[in-house]
């Protein structure tokens, strides 16, 4: 089998299930949380940079230690923010003949995204792989190198992990955290729109990963159903950082993310902050409850224009409050956006609340 030109282990079909508790003893290694590691990477146009190399470390504690969620690794107890552990230990290089190849779980511009298996460890992983030759054509090396030392640095239950990358001539491969039911989007597709208590429970976690990231003074920049993965128990994790950035202290410019998700200030070419989240959330909410974007149009002008104007029509079926919350997002002003954590306390959030629990879900 074939990545991108690079010579990979042999495709192989293997069964995905729910994790199961493993069991270490006191002399046997077992993966922890990765620590971020220095390292510099050679581009097709010879280019060298400097980035934040993930990679898997070891712990040799003992007993019995349950795999969270769907992580392929064993992490601390606790489930929201794993911390790093406190000490380094040797390093271990990756290289594809660590892995089983299973089947693509997406196509993106850049390459794709492989389910792929730990040859040794028997653990899963999402892998995506990128042409070096693409990054360099498409100018996208700072791209990549952001979303490394970003995404490397992220810990939260709502967040995929990015636990190490690697290189060969060809291309590049960071090892993911994998969800099993694969991107929100294919999900939403199936079932046409979501109802009110599986919506609000989907926004109230997406809500809380933009916290987290603006806590860190990280704009995400490119919310969308594509880029949110489902994982076990009905848990959202928010993926791909190629477009995030560091706002700490600056305004942005760059004109990023997705046609029908941009906030006004992007589309005008002014200077934008954590407010283009606050609008890409409720862009997310209609999308959730009405099965498509609000402002899609014929063509982009259009579309533009529709956003220009917050042109926004509400289907009849749709919950009051849900509307309310959408209207309050989704504002021309960025100042007069509401708050993420308003978001959490709105009525039809805590409205639907009571019934998360009568549809399985569990959010503490």
């Amino acid at each position: 089998m074939k990545v991108n030109g690079s010579a990979s282990s042999t495709t192989t079909e293997f069964k995905i299930s729910k994790p199961k508790t493993i069991r270490t003893k006191s002399n046997t290694t077992a993966f922890t949380t990765p620590t971020p590691k220095a390292g510099k990477i050679q581009l097709h146009n010879n280019t060298t940079f400097n980035t934040t190399l993930v990679t898997p470390t070891k712990n040799s504690s003992g007993g019995s230690t349950p795999l969270l969620s769907s992580s392929p690794f064993v992490e601390s107890p606790d489930k929201s923010i794993p911390p790093p552990p406190s000490s380094v230990e040797k390093q271990q290089k990756l290289t594809l003949e660590d892995f089983e190849f299973g089947k693509v779980l997406g196509k993106g511009k850049l390459g794709r995204v492989y389910c792929v298996k730990h040859k040794r460890l028997g653990l899963i992983f999402a892998l995506k792989v990128m042409s070096k030759e693409d990054l360099t054509s498409l100018k996208l090396e700072k791209n990549f190198k952001r979303e490394v030392e970003i995404q490397s640095e992220l810990y939260h239950k709502n967040i995929t992990r990015l636990y190490s990358w690697f290189h060969d001539a060809k291309n590049i491969y960071l090892v993911l955290e994998f969800s099993l039911e694969g991107e929100l989007y294919h999900t939403l597709k199936k079932v046409r729109r979501f109802d009110n208590p599986t919506a609000s429970y989907y926004i109230f976690q997406v809500a809380q990963a933009l916290i987290y990231l603006h806590l860190k003074n990280i704009i995400h920049r490119d919310l969308k159903p594509e880029n949110i993965m489902l994982s076990l128990d009905n848990c959202l994790k928010l993926s791909d950082f190629g477009w995030s950035a560091y706002a700490k202290n600056k305004r942005r410019l760059t004109l990023c993310g997705t046609l029908d998700y941009l906030a006004p200030e992007m589309i005008e070419s002014k200077e934008h902050d954590f407010g283009v989240d606050i609008w890409a959330l409720g862009i997310l909410c209609y999308e959730f409850l009405v099965g498509k974007p609000p402002f899609e149009a014929i063509n982009r002008d259009a579309t533009y224009e529709k956003i220009a104007c917050v042109d926004i029509r509400y289907p009849s079926y749709l919950d009051p409050d849900a509307v309310d919350l959408i209207s309050r997002l989704v504002v021309r002003d960025p100042a007069k956006r509401i708050t993420l954590k308003e978001v959490l306390h709105h009525k039809w959030i805590m409205n639907n609340k009571p019934k998360w629990v009568r549809h399985n879900y569990s959010y503490k």
